[in-house]
């Protein structure tokens, strides 16, 4: 018996908004966080694919806006999602540890809060569907709940293999390399990868996914544990917590 084999591919919509699909040599597909119902159906119409499950991982409507559409589409479509989800159309409401099998893909969902209350992420190796919690390079605004909540979900996923594919949900990478960059204007890791983005984004190419284990060279949100961030984050005479650095990092991104 041939052995099952999957794909991951992505569009952009809304102009920044990644909806990522996974799909399999039967002809079948998942998706996570469809903004645009009728960008997924013409993809549907292009691949042949069957729809089989839409991932969701929090309730902004640049996530979940094509969901109604969709469920007409598909009226037996499994639309996995948090509790806050649930008015925009998730049928299968899931929370931290669930395991969920797709496409014969079992993902882990992880309770990620911090942009949103309930938000979550879900993982199968190697893929991370991380929606606005994690970005290349930056880490999602802080909304609904609270630095600390954030900055747990960040070590939650900062502690997953090096190999995993970071499937953030936005196209940031640029804009978070030049607050990187301005904080940390000598880091070696973050010019070559400044360098490396703005060309891509010259071309109109895309910077996901990303690895985690080079997110941990050039996301400065992943490295509040570097002593030399204590100087960066303005308070080199006074020693900070790991949390503190987040803070002060994340209230200076707000205002970049």
């Amino acid at each position: 018996m041939d052995s099952v084999k999957t794909t991951l591919t992505s569009i952009l919509a809304l102009k920044d908004n990644y909806i990522w699909f996974i799909s399999n040599n039967k002809g079948q597909c998942l998706i996570v966080d469809p903004s645009d119902a009728e960008l997924v159906l013409d993809v549907m119409i292009q691949k042949n694919w069957k729809l089989l499950a839409v991932l969701l991982t929090h309730h902004h409507l640049d996530h979940v806006a094509g969901v109604p559409l969709l469920l007409q589409r598909y009226p037996d479509l499994v639309v996995f999602g948090p509790q806050e989800t649930r008015c925009y159309g998730s049928n299968r409401l899931v929370q931290n540890g669930d395991n969920i099998n797709v496409l014969d893909l079992n993902f882990t969902v992880f309770y990620t809060p911090g942009h949103t209350l309930g938000h979550v992420t879900y993982y199968c190796h190697p893929y991370l569907f991380c929606g606005d919690t994690l970005f290349s390079a930056g880490c999602g605004r802080i909304f609904e709940g609270t630095v600390q909540q954030m900055f747990t979900s960040l070590r939650t996923l900062n502690k997953l293999p090096g190999d995993t594919l970071v499937c953030s949900a936005h196209e940031y990478t640029l804009f978070n390399l030049a607050f990187a960059h301005h904080m940390y204007p000598y880091d070696t890791e973050i010019i070559k990868y400044y360098r490396v983005v703005q060309e891509l984004r010259a071309q109109n190419q895309l910077t996901l996914p990303t690895r985690l284990d080079y997110e941990r060279k050039v996301n400065i949100f992943l490295r509040t544990n570097n002593i030399g961030l204590q100087g960066v984050a303005g308070r080199d005479k006074i020693p900070l917590t790991e949390e503190q650095i987040f803070a002060l990092l994340r209230a200076k991104k707000d205002l970049f």
